[in-house]
This record gives C-alpha cells, sequence and structure tokens, in this order.
C-alpha cells in the first residue's frame, strides 16, 4: 500500500505534465491564477455540501477536487518563480505550530476563541495591518463577510451591548427601505437591511451564514414536498392553494 506521501507525490507530477509546454493538457495551460480561482471557491462548496449530507464517499472525493486546486495553484507560482508546494505546506505547519503554543510551545492552558484571535491579531500587527478591519478577505461571500466586519468592529468597542439596539436598526432599515425612490437608493438601502439583519443574529451569537445555509435547505425540501403532492398542477394552483400545500408540509414535518 502506497504511503501518504507517495500519492502527494504523484499528484504534483500529474500537475507538472498537465501544466508542461510541450506535453501537457491545452486547457490546463491556458488557465492562470484567476481562471481557476472560481473553481476553487466552488471546490471548497462542494466538500462543506457533502459534510451537510453526511456523505463519505462524496466527502473523499471533494476533498481530493479540493486539494487538487492547491496543487495547481502551486504549480502555477511555481512556473512564476514565486514558491512551490513545499513552501505552501511548509507556510501552513509554521502557521499552526505558532498559532498552538500551548501544543508545540511552552506556554499551557487551553485553546479559546478569544485566546486564538489575539494570535491572529498580533500575526495581523507583524504585517504592518493598519486597520481592525485588516484581513477580512473581500472574495468571502457577503453574509460570512459582514458577520466577520461585525466581529472585528465589536472587538474595538463599536458594538452594541444587548440586541435591543439590532433590532431597532432593523425596524430603521426597513423604514427606509420602503421610503426609498429611486433605484439606486433602494439598492443601497436593501444592503443595509441585509447588514443589520447579520447584526441582529450575530447578537443573538448565531452564525448566520450557518443559519440561512439551514433556512435555503428547509425552504427547499418543503418546497420539493409541495411540488411532489401537487404533481404536474403545481404551478396552476392559486396562492391560498399553494400556501395550503406548503401549511400540510409544515406541519407533516412536526408530526414526523
Amino acid at each position: 500500500m502506497s504511503s501518504p506521501l507517495d500519492q502527494m507525490d504523484r499528484l504534483l507530477q500529474i500537475m507538472a505534465r498537465l501544466r508542461d509546454p510541450q506535453r501537457g493538457c491545452e486547457w490546463d495551460l491556458a488557465q492562470n491564477f484567476a481562471t481557476i480561482a472560481p473553481y476553487t471557491i466552488e471546490e471548497a462548496y462542494e466538500v462543506a455540501d457533502a459534510i451537510e449530507r453526511g456523505d463519505m464517499a462524496e466527502l473523499r472525493e471533494e476533498l481530493g477536487d479540493l486539494l487538487l486546486q492547491v496543487v495547481f495553484h502551486a504549480r502555477m507560482a511555481e512556473e512564476a518563480g514565486h514558491f512551490a508546494f513545499t513552501d505552501v505546506a511548509a507556510a501552513i505547519s509554521d502557521k499552526m505550530e505558532a498559532r498552538h503554543p500551548h501544543i508545540f510551545g511552552d506556554e499551557t492552558g487551553t485553546m479559546g476563541e478569544t485566546r486564538w484571535e489575539a494570535i491572529k491579531a498580533a500575526e495581523r500587527d507583524q504585517k504592518g495591518a493598519a486597520s481592525a478591519l485588516d484581513g477580512v478577505a473581500k472574495a468571502l461571500p457577503a453574509l460570512m463577510r459582514a458577520q466577520k466586519l461585525q466581529k472585528r468592529a465589536a472587538r474595538t468597542g463599536f458594538d452594541w451591548p444587548d440586541t435591543e439596539g439590532p433590532k431597532a436598526k432593523i425596524l430603521e432599515e426597513i423604514e427606509e427601505l420602503d421610503a426609498a425612490i429611486s433605484k439606486q437608493d433602494r439598492f443601497e438601502e436593501a444592503g443595509d437591511f441585509l447588514f443589520a439583519a447579520v447584526n441582529l443574529v450575530r447578537a443573538f451569537g448565531i452564525d448566520a451564514e450557518e443559519a440561512l445555509r439551514a433556512a435555503n435547505l428547509k425552504f427547499e425540501r418543503r418546497f420539493r414536498g409541495m411540488e411532489a403532492i401537487a404533481g404536474d398542477t403545481f404551478a396552476g394552483l392559486s396562492l391560498d392553494e399553494q400556501e395550503a400545500l406548503w401549511q400540510q408540509v409544515k406541519q407533516s414535518e412536526k408530526r414526523s
């Protein structure tokens, strides 16, 4: 049975062959960091989806797809003379050891969120961070990024002490959205409303991204249930009839 190192080396050699200027694959050779980035993001979400469904066979495959993305980026970087895969592995190994001084160093205690964030903040300071918001990636999904921005701001004291402030802010944003006249104003107020909604959810100690993902799954499950009951006639039903089906599916879920 081959070792993990053998298989890792095999994958690196496969990517090197795919990117070989004379013998490589036309599609792989035509790619760059920007064109591959969307696939990297997609594969990360497919990993999360496999985990959500508890499909271990699918998770194994999706983790492989995600690993390929790392190898692909590292190969392109090596070709350009920036760094190689070994540098990537060394960098994350160094980082994980530095972030766990109670495991790999002389410190004691446990790793709580406060300690973890303090270590990461020190890393940002070493990199010359000018703002508490530095390092929150702009490419993150908007909902997740809003939550991270709010958490960073909260660490400086810029936060409401309870849920009352966020509740009032949501009502204010609803009124402003309702009063907006131009398309641009409605666009901006819609963003403010969504940002405020994330803030309220965060105030209740709930991860907004996870909560919305669960809500999406619930809506999809219930909508498919409605379609299954009505069959081909679903689209022709009135809104009241569709709502009745929604309640039927909802009650059925509660009973089960």
